[in-house]
């Protein structure tokens, strides 16, 4: 791969003229100019993006942290983030969290020193005062860190309100809920949208609430242990897709049916929810669009556009299949 000095040796010019070219700063004559660009032609250069995002303390590179990749809702917020970026001119290292303080840190760390120019995160753990010291624009999704960071939600207790409405529409008598983790805000507001609707209910008892914690495999044996207690349960809405598959497939190991002796309705809208048997009722989060707009919020903060608002929340749709 050819240096900037044999760019510079080549055209006739000096390194400094070369690099004037490059970062389309300072004089140039336009023959110069010129030479210089059939010479990086010539020899196929490529600048340096390191060394070049040293120089401008910029990179055109965005970090997207998630706290779990496995669960589809998350790649598939990826892919909005990614292709609206890269339609803006800007990269993006992806970042698997797992949860983990520790990681979360870890990942910070390593990306304040590749200059990123700013951070798109779904978190339950960063603090405004860690995000702050950094001192580099950053848009949350799905999990508000603070009032006074740009922030794009959903509306999660309305959702859930729907689903179990819907549900008591249906005729169902006994709903229960597989909520997500209780340190995650999204599951409290989801649980708080199902307790809305039901805890006024004479037949409500606490126990029809059990831990999913938005995974398949905690939320079939959660299903399997709630049923047991609580035979006479005719629905379960859960606090996301991977839980309401999970209380699916645990229905179907008991010997009963869904939808006919009890229906499901999930939360999220992931593409898994129409490849199940039966299909997934579910609450669908306009997922594509959060990370779109995510992307395109951050892109305007970066480039400092005016008039822009920084905070959404996007509404969300019920959508009937085969499960209720």
């Amino acid at each position: 791969m050819a240096s900037i000095k044999e760019v510079a040796k080549h055209a006739g010019v000096s390194v400094a003229t070369v690099s004037r070219v490059l970062n389309d700063k300072g004089y140039v004559s336009e023959d110069a100019r010129k030479r210089v660009q059939k010479a990086i032609d010539d020899l196929d250069y490529r600048p340096n993006a390191v060394a070049r995002s040293l120089f401008k303390k910029t990179s055109k590179t965005i970090g997207l942290l998630v706290p779990d990749i496995v669960n589809p809702f998350f790649p598939e917020l990826a892919r909005a983030v990614e292709d609206t970026l890269s339609r803006l001119g800007y990269t993006v290292i992806l970042c698997n969290t797992d949860e983990s303080k520790e990681k979360e840190q870890s990942y910070l760390e390593m990306m304040m020193q590749k200059y990123i120019d700013g951070m798109i995160v779904v978190s339950n753990t960063l603090s405004a005062a860690q995000v702050t010291k950094y001192n580099i624009p950053l848009v949350s999704i799905d999990r508000e860190i603070s009032k006074e960071l740009p922030s794009i939600l959903v509306e999660n207790k309305k959702g859930a309100s729907m689903a179990v409405s819907f549900l008591k529409n249906k005729g169902r008598k006994r709903i229960a809920h597989l909520r997500g983790p209780m340190y995650i805000p999204n599951a409290v507001e989801r649980c708080a949208g199902y307790l809305e609707e039901v805890g006024h209910e004479p037949w409500f008892e606490e126990s029809y609430i059990a831990e999913g914690n938005y995974d398949m495999k905690t939320s079939i044996e959660s299903t399997l242990r709630l049923l047991m207690m609580n035979p006479e349960i005719d629905a379960i809405f859960a606090g996301n897709d991977l839980s309401a598959i999970g209380a699916i497939k645990a229905i179907h190991k008991l010997g009963k049916k869904v939808p006919e002796d009890i229906a499901v309705v999930g939360f999220d809208g992931i593409m898994l929810s129409e490849s199940t048997t039966p299909e997934l009722t579910t609450v669908a989060q306009p997922i594509y669009e959060l990370g779109e707009l995510a992307a395109a919020t951050l892109v305007k903060i970066i480039e400092q556009q005016p008039d822009m608002e920084h905070f959404y929340t996007l509404p969300v749709q019920l959508i009937e299949r085969q499960s209720t």
